[in-house]
């Protein structure tokens, strides 16, 4: 899923349920650097679950960031994620070029929930193992008509999509790019969405695994709403921790952690699967990123729970950039927002 261009500096743009992160990327000899950024709130009910239900509210955000970063941004790097996606694993006998694509084609057909023929499909070989003549295989496999919605959503903007990524993978690498992965603990990066969040994992200092859990802070965001009869704007004010002068910070944080049932209940569900799965004893390690992990209360009450070592993710840790780009935002604070948008900008065109 990539459409061939070479660029110096690449475009990551981040569709969220809730909020549109863009950021841009200048590839240097001596790393990245930040040569614009923006985000923008969308309406709460213009994207639910992966469905775009205000296209025009959609776009119209979407040009307006562009608008308000560089105007001059025509080539993009989104992502997708959610049920119109399926990332997963295997193992295979070591093979090349047409004999490879043909195995790698028939270990999906058997894996893929929907017809082979309705996919668009990608992979990369993780590792090959020449003792056994083994090589093992990450595949991931997007519905044609939910790629295409995206793509003509992004076309009538006036974008030219260069690469069609994965949330979960674009997480990965604004991890890698910015820490040194410890090959001795199994580590969780929990990207916290709107409506999905998104589990990578990884042991031994590879990629073992990713999962999305149909669950975010959209039912915080209800409840707050509920709880204080807030209007959106304020609602979305109590989530950016900004009124505390304004409501009871302790009936706050209970609304919060009464709204976390299924989000917590979804992650952990995950883990244990993960675990079973791989025969892992523990996860030890938890970053943090989304915007779940700028809410009130929840980053520690999420690390009580699950009784695993957390850090809040800071994708801005080895890159350059100039404050002032950021006006009125503080970096060290929306940080973890711009996990999956700085993943994609990180990435090039080949």
């Amino acid at each position: 899923m990539i459409f061939p261009r070479r660029n110096k500096s690449t475009v990551g743009l981040d569709i969220g349920a809730n909020s549109l992160k863009l950021v841009k990327l200048d590839h240097g000899k001596g790393g990245y650097s930040v040569s614009a950024i923006g985000i923008r709130e969308l309406p709460p009910e213009a994207i639910v679950a992966d469905e775009i239900r205000d296209r025009e509210a959609v776009i119209f955000n979407i040009q307006s960031l562009i608008d308000q970063t560089d105007p001059k941004i025509k080539d993009v790097v989104v992502s997708i994620s959610g049920h119109g996606v399926i990332t997963d694993k295997f193992t295979i006998d070591k093979k090349t070029g047409p004999e490879a694509e043909q195995a790698i084609l028939f270990e999906t057909e058997q894996r893929a929930p929907f017809d082979i023929d309705d996919v668009s499909l990608d992979y990369h070989i993780i590792k090959t193992d020449e003792e056994v003549n083994k090589m093992e295989v990450l595949l991931v496999a997007a519905r044609k008509e939910y790629l295409q919605m995206y793509l003509e959503l992004i076309e009538d903007c006036g974008l030219r999509p260069l690469v069609v990524d994965d949330d979960a993978f674009a997480i990965m690498n604004a991890y890698e790019n910015n820490y040194e992965i410890d090959p001795t603990r199994v580590t969780a990066l929990v990207n916290i969405g709107f409506d999905v969040t998104n589990i990578t994992y990884l042991s031994e200092g590879l990629f073992k695994a990713t999962r999305d859990v149909s669950a975010g802070t959209r039912e915080i965001y209800n409840a707050i709403q509920r709880e204080f009869r807030l209007n959106p704007e304020l609602t979305a004010k109590a989530l950016k921790g900004e009124m505390s002068d304004s409501i009871d910070q302790d009936m706050l944080k209970a609304t919060i952690i009464s709204a976390t049932d299924e989000l917590i209940s979804g992650i952990e569900m995950a883990f244990s699967y993960f675990k079973s799965q791989n025969k892992i004893d523990n996860i030890d390690w938890l970053v943090l990123s989304g915007g779940g992990a700028l809410l009130p209360y929840l980053p520690e009450f999420l690390q009580s729970k699950l009784s695993i070592p957390l850090e809040i993710a800071n994708p801005l840790r080895n890159i350059d950039y100039d404050p002032e780009l950021f006006q009125y935002l503080q970096p060290e604070k929306i940080a973890p927002l711009l996990s999956v948008a700085i993943g994609l900008a990180m990435r090039k065109a080949r």
